[in-house]
């Protein structure tokens, strides 16, 4: 039977996701439907993607009874809402990182999951890369020894797209792109959570983050260092570096289809979409969708590469480096 998929929001987040299912076998994933907050925002790309139901509402998909999964590509401050609509009705949830604002919505998200017995996860979608399987594999085998330090950059020019700069769109670099580097940094530390925690940063005149250098202290005096950014150009890889060697993640790290390991460099590559895509390497989202699969046809409610504590970790995290930058939200005022 092939899991059925529900898209919540017909933005560009969605569409690409969209996109990336059709990358798989029809037998195993198939899109029936779609919610927007416009009918015809809904039928537009129904009509684009050919999927059969199109709703105006996202409760008129949460009452359909023919899905299996909801795909959430809201804007951040509507996650913590849009999870809880899902899941209070019984659906199981992928949902686009940060899974939501703070840690208070990302606990009362995880615990109406559980009190549902529902599976959810938040989308980090880097996580199920083919490279990203890699790299955890030669860390378990200790492949460039005992992990000292970690670095990772994100940085592109963001300052014309409204929802990363507006406060009340969610926007800041750390919820946005930081979490790519932080959440990378915690695979690499086996979901450690840091000892100690040091952010600088810069805000913007909307009282949101624009670049932010973070370094995080681990046991053992293992290290790492990660800088984002909304206004500039940054190297954008990541770098894991060990007592026998190390292994690099050359640009784009958060959608990775190369590594270079001790020098070797091996590829990736991704399939080829079948209609333009917004962002790069969006068909990668396909092994997230693939992993959501796999965890429902075992009837688990958590995936092991993005679990509820990692969810939680990330939330934790991001709240500190906020506190430390001045960045408040109002759902931190709660």
């Amino acid at each position: 039977m092939a899991t059925r998929w529900g898209i919540c929001s017909a933005g560009k987040i969605s569409h690409d996701f969209t996109v990336a299912l059709k990358s798989l076998p029809p037998g195993d994933h198939q899109v029936v439907a779609v919610a927007a907050r416009k009918l015809e925002d809904a039928q537009e790309f129904a009509k684009k993607h050919s999927i059969s139901r199109a709703y105006g509402a996202y409760e008129e998909l949460a009452r359909d009874p023919d899905i299996d999964v909801v795909y959430i590509g809201v804007i951040h401050p509507y996650h913590l809402s849009t999870c809880l609509l899902f899941t209070n009705a019984k659906k199981n949830v992928l949902c686009e990182k940060p899974l939501a604002m703070n840690t208070r919505e990302v606990q009362e998200i995880l615990a109406s999951a559980k009190m549902n017995d529902v599976f959810l996860m938040e989308a980090v979608w880097t996580r199920f890369f083919p490279a990203s399987v890699e790299i955890r594999r030669l860390l378990a085998q200790g492949e460039v020894g005992e992990v000292k330090m970690v670095r990772s950059e994100f940085g592109v020019p963001l300052v014309n797209v409204p929802r990363s700069v507006e406060k009340e769109l969610g926007g800041g670099a750390v919820l946005d792109i930081g979490i790519y580097c932080l959440q990378f940094i915690c695979m690499v530390y086996n979901g450690e959570k840091p000892e100690c925690i040091q952010a600088t940063g810069i805000c913007k005149e909307t009282g949101v983050d624009e670049t932010v250098v973070v370094t995080l202290k681990f046991s053992k005096n293992r290290m790492a260092v990660f800088t984002c950014s909304s206004r500039i150009q940054l190297p954008n890889d990541a770098i894991i570096m060990g007592t026998k060697g190390t292994i690099r993640v050359p640009d784009h790290m958060w959608c990775p289809t190369s590594l270079v390991v001790n020098g070797q460099e091996t590829q990736y590559p991704l399939p080829d979409p079948y209609l333009p895509l917004n962002f790069l390497n969006s068909t990668g989202m396909r092994y997230e969708a693939e992993e959501v699969r796999q965890c429902l046809l075992k009837g688990l409610k958590e995936s092991a590469v993005v679990s509820h504590a990692d969810s939680l970790l990330l939330a934790e995290v991001e709240d500190e480096i906020r506190r430390q930058v001045g960045v408040v939200y109002s759902q931190d005022c709660h």
